[in-house]
């Protein structure tokens, strides 16, 4: 199994990060990284 680089735009990044002000935001319960993960996950299932 191979894996594969995907470079993600600047510009993606920096919009996501923007109202990020304190760790919980991006690991926390509701953080950004969770959410992103659930996205994705649901994303692949209906591929």
């Amino acid at each position: 199994m191979s894996t594969k680089k995907h470079d993600v735009p600047e510009e993606l990044l920096s919009g996501l990060l923007a109202n990020y002000k304190k760790p919980e935001d991006l690991i926390g319960e509701n953080g950004l990284l969770k959410q992103l993960t659930k996205l994705l996950v649901e994303r692949a299932l209906d591929a």
